[in-house]
């Protein structure tokens, strides 16, 4: 029984950092997609009042995020924006934002 629980706990060790790696993939993908043309990937586009999100925690974006979505935080462009993403995207999105160096 201890070789078995044993296997496990090594299968989920050896798997968590592409499940890790896949999460930020789809993130990078997903932020390139909608979140890019305004808020950059390091930068924000050149003359746009849009913040750079590159370092921020991820966390705060996470909310931020949800908040738009659910319309309980105000912005006509961010709330159908964040309306077309998943909880699995706005995860993904926020870890890969979140592990950018600005």
């Amino acid at each position: 029984m201890r070789r078995i629980a044993f296997s496990g706990l090594m299968l989920c060790i050896i798997a968590a950092p592409s499940v890790n790696a896949a999460s930020l993939y789809a993130g990078q993908s997903r932020a390139a997609a909608v979140c890019a043309q305004c808020h950059g990937i390091r930068t924000p586009s050149a003359d746009a009042p849009f913040p750079p999100l590159a370092g921020r925690d991820a966390a705060y974006l996470q909310s931020a995020l949800k908040q738009y979505r659910d319309k309980t935080r105000k912005s006509e462009i961010m709330n159908a924006i964040a309306g077309s993403l998943s909880d699995e995207d706005i995860v993904n999105v926020t870890l890969y934002y979140s592990r950018l160096k600005p």
